[in-house]
Parts: C-alpha cells; sequence; structure tokens
C-alpha cells in the first residue's frame, strides 16, 4: 500500500473522531497529516513525512486555539449576564445602611424576594441601581444613570 494512501485513511479516521469531539483540535491534528498526504505523494522520505505532519498540524492547532473559535477563559459567572438574568436590571433602593465593611448596603425587595444589596462603589444615596453581579443572595450594585 503507498505510504499516501495510509496518510489519508488516518487522516479520514481522525477526522471520524472529530465528529464525536466537536471540539475542532483533531480537525487540525488532521489537516496536519492531509500535509503528510502531500508530501508522501510527492515521494519524500518517512521522516519527511512525519516531520512536515507535526509542524503543519501543531501549527494548525496553535492558530486554532488563539483564534476566536478557541479555548475561552472563563467568565466570572457571578458578573454573567448570560449566566444569570438579573445582571444588568435594576432595582429601587430606599435607604442605604453604613457598615464596618465601608461599603454601604440595604435591603430591598427584587421579583418577590427580600435581597441583601451592596453598593460597589460611591455614597449610599437613595434611587435606582443597576446590579452589577450576584453573590448568592447578595447583589452588588451601582447608580443607574439616567
Amino acid at each position: 500500500m503507498n505510504p499516501w494512501v495510509i496518510w489519508a485513511v488516518m487522516a479520514g479516521v481522525v477526522v471520524i473522531l472529530e465528529l464525536f469531539t466537536g471540539t475542532f483540535y483533531l480537525l487540525m491534528i488532521s489537516v496536519g497529516m492531509i500535509a503528510g498526504v502531500v508530501v508522501a505523494a510527492v515521494g519524500l522520505s518517512i521522516s519527511a513525512q512525519l516531520l512536515v505532519a507535526a509542524i503543519v498540524g501543531s501549527l494548525a492547532t496553535i492558530w486554532l486555539h488563539r483564534s476566536k473559535y478557541g479555548w475561552k477563559a472563563n467568565a466570572n459567572a457571578a458578573r454573567d449576564p448570560n449566566v444569570n438574568m438579573d445582571i444588568g436590571q435594576t432595582i429601587e433602593v430606599g435607604e442605604w445602611h453604613a457598615h464596618g465593611s465601608g461599603r454601604p448596603s440595604a435591603r430591598v425587595a427584587y421579583r418577590g424576594a427580600m435581597w441583601d444589596v451592596e453598593l460597589h462603589h460611591g455614597a449610599g444615596e437613595p434611587g435606582r441601581f443597576v446590579i452589577l453581579e450576584v453573590q448568592g443572595s447578595k447583589f452588588i450594585v451601582r447608580p443607574a444613570t439616567i
């Protein structure tokens, strides 16, 4: 069997495995194997085939990792509006209380429950606030700009 056929079959197997994972990283390895097919078809040695396949597969994997489709840094779920629907919503705070933490705090009714509210920064003036973060049963808020 010709070496290029072996490379092509291996690339096909890796593409099939990729269908089960859905990460695209195995697809980049198969791109390297296709480069091995080309080098084998030209008639270069097995070491040249392995070297080209490894370099092309590695470069393709690095490119994918650095692209917008690569791994993303884990977002802070407490601040992510895609995780918590309360982020970005507004609440009314009628009265702030000073505590030893240095941040004003309050209790407000929101969606049928009482919540602790802590001001992210600034003075504790009553009014409308936007939820920045949810920490358990406590909202971290900032003043709403109207």
